[in-house]
């Protein structure tokens, strides 16, 4: 497959537009799915909901990997789609197994089907197709740097999602106030660790796709974790004080 270059800039600034649109929605209207839900809503089981909506940015970048005709350096292209791919499939499969959460509006369905499938397309394709790497480019202290980042804020998120689930028992819809681990700093604990994910992700990449992907997802989870912080003040008269929204010590 050729280089789109004209598709990859369109679909790059397409989503920093579209991250700034999102994050301005959000500061009016809270996006309603979780917790904010109606309950009225036409709805999909968490588990299969979280598969659905997640899965096309596994799938897209993997079909492309299959794709001839590839152009640059092979390890360093597959280094890297395989760390976007890395979260999806843990997102897409691991995670909507074990996940109790709410059901999921079909519209957020819909939605995220989209944008997965875009992003997908998006990072594989110019990972793949255009990106050019010189021969010294993985020794480079940015891409171990960016990696590394990205690593950590894996293990954050993951870590934050299990201290999540075990403040519920099967079939519990209640809220708690959780504690351990970036919890003790931040409310959005699992939100920040999925923004450190992909600014190191941005950092390794250093091109356009992966920082308008990651800014896309500072704008559009950014705002719910201090959405969830007023909730957690609000439901919880014994809150504690010195836990942020998103940012330690900050925010």
């Amino acid at each position: 497959m050729e280089c789109r270059e004209a598709v990859v800039s369109y679909l790059s600034w397409g989503l920093v537009v579209g991250g700034g649109a999102y994050l301005l929605r959000q500061m009016q209207n809270c996006a309603e799915y979780g917790r904010y839900a109606p309950t009225q809503a036409h709805c999909c089981p968490a588990r299969l909901g979280w598969f659905l909506q997640e899965v096309p940015a596994l799938f897209v970048p993997l079909l492309l990997l299959l794709l001839p005709a590839e152009a640059g350096s092979g390890t360093g292209r597959r280094l890297l789609v395989g760390t976007f791919m890395l979260h999806y499939f843990h997102r897409s499969i691991i995670y909507a197994l074990l996940t109790r959460g709410r059901p999921i509006p079909l519209i957020i369905i819909v939605s995220a089907v989209i944008f997965c499938s875009i992003n997908g397309f998006l990072q594989g394709h110019f990972l793949l197709h255009c990106a050019r790497f010189e021969d010294t480019w993985l020794t480079r202290a940015r891409l171990t740097a960016g990696v590394l980042v990205f690593a950590l804020g894996m293990i954050v998120n993951i870590h934050s999602d299990y201290i999540l689930r075990g403040l519920r028992k099967p079939g519990e819809v209640v809220y708690r106030v959780p504690h351990g681990g970036m919890f003790e700093f931040v409310s959005g604990a699992n939100f920040f660790g999925e923004i450190v994910e992909w600014c190191g992700y941005a950092v390794a990449v250093w091109s356009l796709p992966a920082f308008a992907f990651a800014f896309f997802t500072i704008c559009s989870i950014g705002p719910r974790a201090c959405m969830h912080h007023r909730d957690y003040q609000q439901r919880f008269k014994d809150y504690p004080r010195s836990r942020k929204a998103i940012i330690p010590f900050i925010l």
